[in-house]
């Protein structure tokens, strides 16, 4: 598709309350870049260049409390100011070179780094391309809490570098396949099961790479034994809740337990995690429901797959062929 020179958002006809929300935006025109790019980082503080010299192309999607967005940028201008507060927003510099700074705090790197709280200053040179994934931070901390299983636990990120390079390398997976497996697929976005797991990967995954009050906490001591009456109602609840979209937290909550310590019983008992176990329950759901359907209607694997939070299709059909023994597709035209 050529984009023009010079044009506003573009999105895609939608459905009255779709939560999926896409803009495409390209220009020569300083000022209506500057004014785009405010749209997604808050607070923008940038000059426009006096010399003309300005291309901005960007796209982003927005999901519930999850934003990625990308853009290139190519501009005399090299310096401006923004403010991230009520965001956790993960930036990776894919070409040029970025320094951000807020106080005494400093950060240049070509690995994936979280920008500091409040108010920072960023400075750059010639092309300039990133990728940014933002995360609503109360929405962040509420994930937090609930796989701590402590209702007042304060969440602050100390440090804005990856704790670990194999970590860095984790967020960066987990990125690339929100980007290629889930946000492309607008049918699978429009099911909670898909947005709900999409932003709780990369809420998990931010609060494992990036220092944090979530990682200082102690392991849990050594507490009695899971009764089996606890897992049975783990699984009892995973089983009535199939279509919903529910994690590790609500399972421990109806377990009565702490989500490690359900998480250790599940291994112990069943040889498997809670949400290992989630995701067996929802392929043997697509199997009935593959099953069922009848191909000359308009029953698809895909819809099937999205229907019970696959996103991917091919990543759908690994599994279920791990599980069953043969594709998707075998299983849908008996």
């Amino acid at each position: 598709m050529t984009t023009p020179e010079t044009s506003g958002p573009q999105e895609a006809a939608r459905p009255a309350a779709d939560p999926v929300h896409r803009t495409s935006f390209a220009t020569h025109d300083a000022d209506r870049g500057i004014a785009a790019m405010s749209e997604l980082y808050t607070g923008l503080g940038m000059r426009a260049p006096t010399d003309g010299s300005f291309e901005l192309r960007m796209a982003a999607t927005a999901v519930g409390p999850l934003l990625a967005h990308r853009f290139r940028l190519s501009t005399s201008e090299s310096s401006g100011t923004g403010d991230v507060s009520g965001t956790y927003s993960v930036v990776h510099v894919l070409t040029g070179h970025l320094t951000v700074s807020a106080g005494r705090q400093t950060v240049a790197t070509p690995l994936p780094f979280l920008l500091p709280q409040g108010v920072y200053g960023g400075r750059w040179e010639g092309l300039l391309e990133l990728s940014t994934v933002v995360l609503d931070a109360s929405s962040v901390e509420e994930t937090a809490r609930d796989l701590l299983g402590v209702p007042g636990f304060d969440l602050r990120f100390t440090g804005s570098m990856p704790v670990s390079p194999q970590m860095a390398r984790h967020w960066l997976a987990q990125v690339r396949h929100v980007h290629r497996d889930v946000l492309p697929n607008t049918e699978a976005l429009r099911t909670p099961l898909v947005r709900g797991q999409a932003f709780r990967s990369l809420a998990a995954a931010l609060l494992h790479c990036f220092p944090n009050t979530f990682l200082a906490q102690p392991a849990p001591r050594e507490s009695a034994p899971a009764l089996p009456g606890q897992v049975r109602r783990a699984v009892a609840f995973v089983d009535e809740h199939l279509h919903e979209d529910v994690g590790l937290a609500e399972i421990a909550a109806a377990a009565r337990m702490s989500p490690r310590g359900l998480q250790a019983a599940f291994r112990r008992e069943l040889g498997r995690t809670p949400v290992g176990y989630l995701r067996e329950a929802r392929l043997d759901a697509a199997r009935q429901d593959l099953l069922g359907a009848d191909p000359a209607a308009g029953g698809t694997v895909a819809a099937v797959a999205a229907r019970w939070g696959f996103a991917h299709p091919g990543r759908f059909a690994s599994a279920y062929r791990a599980r069953f023994g043969e594709p998707p597709g075998a299983t849908l035209q008996r």
